[in-house]
């Protein structure tokens, strides 16, 4: 069971990866294609410095779960996973509630689903 919230971790840490890179590098190609939906395409090139300001943010939640594997003492690892999963679990939900509710299964859910294996493992 803690393996698999150890995966989840990181698979939501692989993702704000995705998210900076996205929002950081490709905001004018990939982003694009990502957020057709959400945006109009004129709006992408004003809307650069914005979008690589969110990705700089998405970077230091990666950055936060990725120092998880690297800390030894199992209660402040528990603790700083907590932390960087809840900061994406509210960002999700807010996001959810303010631009696409699309962004509450992609963030918040991952997140959200690590959270609960997480607790589940220590209950064992």
């Amino acid at each position: 069971m803690k393996l698999f919230g150890e995966i989840l971790i990181g698979l939501v840490a692989i993702e704000h990866i995705y998210i900076l890179w996205i929002e950081m590098f490709a905001w004018e190609t990939a982003g694009k294609k990502t957020f057709k939906n959400s945006l109009a395409p004129e709006l992408f090139k004003p809307t650069k410095t914005l979008a690589a300001n969110q990705g700089l943010y998405n970077g230091f939640l990666a950055a936060g779960l990725i120092w998880t594997f690297f800390i030894s003492d199992e209660l402040w690892k528990m603790n700083i996973s907590i932390f960087f999963l809840g900061c994406i679990v509210v960002a999700g939900i807010y996001g959810a509630l303010t631009a696409s509710r699309k962004i509450f299964f992609v963030q918040a859910l991952p997140a959200l689903t690590a959270l609960v294996f997480l607790f589940v493992s220590k209950l064992i």
